[in-house]
C-alpha cells in the first residue's frame, strides 16, 4: 500500500467553520437524503461544513447534515446538496452583513467506490475506506483513520493527520511534506521496524516507532516550518 500526504501553506492549528462562524450544530434538526448512484468514483464537492465520510453496505449515497446559524442583514443559513453525475455538492451560503453560520454533512458511500474530496473550508474525517481516497481542503483539519487503499491528503491553511494507515497492516510507504506547519504521522504499533527519514528546517523532530535504515516500510516527513513527529498510534 502507498500513502502519499502532501501539506502546503500555513498551518493554524485545529481549524473549524473559520468562512461561516462559530456556531454549533449538536441541537440542530437532523435531515437525511439518499442520493441515487451507480458510478465508481465519487466527487464530494463541500463548502463551509465539517465533512465526515464513512464507506457503508449501502447502494446508493447517503447523507445526513445538520445546518444552524443566523444571520443579520441578508440571507442564510441556506443549505444546498445535490448529485450530478458523480460529484455531490454540499453547501451552507450565508451572504449578510454579520453571520453566525455552521453545518455537518455525514456521506455514506457504497463499499469499492473511490472517493475525491474538494473542500473549502471545514474539517474533513474519513474513516474505513479500503479504496483510493483524495482530500483536498483549503482551509482545515484532514483526519483519516483505518484507510487501506492509496491516500492522497493535501491540505492548504490547516493540520493534516494520518492515522492507522491500513487495519492490522502497515504501509509500505508515507511521504508528508508541509511548507509551514506540523506533521504528525501515526502508525500501527507492533514489532515492525520503519526506515524513517524525518527532519525539520524549523521546529522540532520526534521519533517514536522502532527503525531500521534497511526497513521496506518507509517513513519520510519533512517540515520547512513546524514540528515533526512519528509515532505509535494510540
Amino acid at each position: 500500500m502507498r500513502a502519499v500526504v502532501v501539506v502546503g501553506g500555513a498551518v493554524l492549528g485545529v481549524i473549524g467553520l473559520a468562512g461561516c462562524g462559530g456556531a454549533e450544530v449538536d441541537g440542530a434538526p437532523v435531515e437525511r437524503k439518499t442520493f441515487g448512484f451507480r458510478g465508481e468514483t465519487l466527487v464530494v464537492d463541500a463548502d463551509d461544513s465539517e465533512l465526515v465520510l464513512v464507506p457503508a453496505d449501502v447502494k446508493d449515497v447517503e447523507v445526513t447534515r445538520q445546518v444552524d446559524g443566523w444571520v443579520v442583514l441578508g440571507e442564510g443559513p441556506a443549505p444546498v446538496w445535490k448529485l450530478e453525475g458523480d460529484r455531490l455538492t454540499l453547501r451552507v451560503e450565508c451572504d449578510a452583513v454579520v453571520s453566525d453560520c455552521a453545518a455537518r454533512h455525514e456521506v455514506r458511500v457504497p463499499r469499492g467506490v473511490a472517493v475525491t474530496v474538494e473542500d473549502d473550508n471545514g474539517d474533513v474525517t474519513a474513516e474505513g475506506f479500503r479504496t483510493a481516497l483524495k482530500v483536498t481542503s483549503d482551509n482545515g483539519t484532514v483526519t483519516v483513520r483505518d484507510a487501506g487503499g492509496p491516500l492522497d491528503l493535501r491540505s492548504g491553511n490547516g493540520d493534516v493527520r494520518e492515522i492507522r494507515l491500513a487495519l492490522g497492516a502497515v504501509p509500505d510507504r508515507v511521504d508528508a511534506a508541509n511548507d509551514n506547519g506540523d506533521i504528525a504521522v501515526e502508525l500501527p504499533r507492533g514489532s515492525t521496524r520503519y526506515a524513517v527519514r524525518a527532519g525539520s528546517d524549523n521546529g522540532e523532530v520526534e521519533v517514536g516507532v522502532p527503525t531500521d535504515a534497511r526497513s521496506g516500510h518507509v517513513v519520510t516527513a519533512h517540515s520547512d516550518n513546524g514540528e515533526v513527529m512519528v509515532r505509535g498510534a494510540n
